[in-house]
């Protein structure tokens, strides 16, 4: 069959693989699993409740859940009756809710559990739109309830409803944050994901049919989604973590082939490998770093000769074999993207037998724009990948990356004029800086823009954030770094007016600036002035560590332009130890 929609997946995978298992989720310590026909029928099921609600053509309904099956039935029964999903992360703030609640105009909102409906409900004081929850919480709207209304309901309808979708037609509004703060809609088409999810599936080499895929990035963010879609295309049955802290027990419980990660979590798990190496003593030390070191040399695409092949192979089987164990025992690949992965991770993970193939995109391409190709001979270090097919990418004279192709978005939701600032003539401007290696490999050196990445794949926006910090009367200047870092931290210039007020008040004796900011006191105070200023973001945005400085950036000391504002790039070369510092 003809697949050009994403819903045609579900028909697609019965008619191919017929899965007994195509979803699954670990629910009071066992696993539940939906078969691709189950999944079919439910889906079916929450189109019709879909229609019988009143929800029509063109309106939006949000989903605020973490991962589990509910998410992909409700995401695919909105694209059957050609309904707008509107995703969202569950840790943002009630506010971010309210704003993408009105900007989008939400008609229907679906939520994961009561934490996330507390919110929700917040944010949907004004509004009130209907509120259905995936846990069943007494007094609430459930799902399931939900579902089963539309048992009564016309196939045939419904059938007719989804021939009148077109694959170029609107599917998804997306939103990511902007460095105004407040973030923008990302229109996505059926046909825009279904070019990524056929473009990337000569990359993954994952047996189709009788592969599992662990699944615990968020199937709000694109990368995970389009990966879904993937893996239900090719039969790779998937499995949702319990959590991110039961990732490690899960990948041992289902023994996965593959499943997509960030570096932030591969530097988690490299962290825990070798401080257990520190805990070991004699010669299991000495091996164990021996085989780490041997990693940290290892090139996938060059032959080091005779003797470093001999020693490689054997510390796969005394050590490696360990690792792999550890990941399931059965990986045959890793997909990692959202933000840059470290080399020396990629070198010890692919010495180790763990093929992590990185990948390159944005929201607005679907997302991806370049991914690696799991062979020896085939994947650079450094690089994020081949481009893949159909999809151009070219070089701007300021060296930003430029990409064309069915990937690129259909715009910014309500905001044509922003749309038309980053597309034209069809090339997307990405806001990255990068190169292309040997002609075919896509490299990326830096960043254009000011929003960075953490290592878990978050964006922050920094400016916003420094604005709400400086609202504090101790704060007089602050820098967000944090590019590919485990976590927001900062560079706080104290307003050392507002903190003569403050020990006057306390009746500390101040003596000088640079004194003061040692002393505990007054550290205490600025960890409970960051720790209130932190509510305002959501948990991957919070400043976890900061270091006070004694001198004020100004114009003159070079760290200002002479409208004031932050020179970046001279702030973290001249601080650069101290930035280093906040990671140590």
């Amino acid at each position: 069959m003809k697949v050009t929609r994403l819903f045609d997946i579900i028909d697609h995978q019965i008619a191919q693989y017929d899965k007994e298992v195509a979803l699954a989720q670990k629910t009071n310590g066992s696993w539940r699993s939906y078969s691709s026909r189950d999944v079919k029928q439910i889906v079916d099921n929450v189109s019709l409740a879909l229609l019988q609600a009143g929800i029509q053509k063109g309106d939006k309904v949000a989903i605020i859940s973490n991962n589990r099956p509910e998410w992909n039935f409700i995401d695919l029964a909105l694209q059957q009756v050609h309904a707008i999903s509107v995703p969202m992360y569950p840790t943002i703030s009630a506010d971010d809710y309210a704003y993408i609640f009105d900007h989008a105009e939400v008609a229907m909102i679906f939520v994961g559990d009561e934490e996330i409906l507390a919110k929700a409900k917040v944010a949907n004081a004004q509004k009130k739109v209907p509120i259905y929850t995936f846990d069943q919480i007494k007094g609430e709207k459930f799902w399931k309830d939900f579902m089963d209304s539309g048992e009564s309901g016309n196939l045939a309808d419904l059938h007719a409803l989804k021939e009148q979708v077109r694959e170029e037609d609107l599917f998804t509004i997306i939103y990511t944050s902007g460095t105004t703060g407040r973030p923008k809609g990302v229109m996505l088409s059926h046909a825009n994901v279904m070019h990524n999810v056929r473009a990337v599936e000569d990359r993954i080499v994952a047996p189709k049919g009788t592969s599992k895929a662990l699944s615990f990035l968020p199937l709000c963010h694109i990368y995970e989604r389009t990966g879904s879609f993937c893996f239900m295309y090719m039969g790779i049955s998937i499995y949702y973590a319990k959590s991110m802290e039961t990732i490690a027990d899960n990948l041992k419980e289902v023994q996965p082939q593959i499943f997509n990660t960030v570096p932030r979590l591969l530097e988690k798990v490299y962290d825990k490998i070798v401080a257990k190496g520190y805990e070991l003593t004699g010669i299991k030390k000495s091996l164990f770093f021996w085989a780490l070191n041997l990693g940290l040399k290892y090139e996938p695409n060059q032959n080091q000769g005779a003797f470093y092949n001999f020693q490689l192979k054997l510390a796969n089987k005394i050590i490696f074999s360990k690792w792999r164990e550890a990941l399931g025992g059965q990986i045959i690949q890793i997909n990692s993207g959202a933000s840059a992965l470290q080399p020396r991770l990629a070198r010890v993970f692919w010495s180790a037998g763990i093929p992590v193939c990185e990948g390159y995109g944005l929201t607005e391409t679907s997302p991806v724009v370049a991914a690696s190709v799991r062979s020896h001979e085939d994947i650079r270090i450094g690089c994020v990948g081949k481009i893949v097919r159909d999809v151009e990418v070219r070089i701007a004279e300021d060296g930003e990356v430029m990409v064309k192709g069915p990937n690129v978005m259909m715009g910014y939701y309500k905001q044509p004029e922003m749309t038309a600032e980053v597309v034209k003539d069809g090339w997307f401007s990405t806001g990255d800086i990068g190169e292309i290696v040997e002609k075919h490999y896509l490299k990326i050196t830096d960043r254009k823009k000011e929003m960075f990445k953490t290592s878990g794949g978050k964006y922050i926006a920094p400016q916003p954030m420094e604005n709400k910090f400086k609202e504090s009367t101790l704060i007089e200047q602050l820098i967000i770094v944090g590019e590919n870092q485990k976590y927001p931290a900062a560079l706080i210039v104290p307003s050392f007016d507002g903190l003569k007020d403050y020990c006057k008040h306390k009746d500390i004796p101040y003596t000088t600036d640079a004194e003061m900011i040692q002393k505990p006191e007054i550290k205490e105070k600025f960890d409970r002035e960051i720790e209130q200023l932190n509510k305002y973001f959501g948990n991957w945005e919070q400043i976890k560590r900061y270091t006070l400085l004694g001198a004020p950036w100004t114009v003159e000391t070079g760290e200002l332009t002479p409208t004031m504002k932050l020179k970046r790039k001279i702030i973290h070369s001249k601080y650069a130890k101290e930035i280093e510092r906040l990671y140590a």
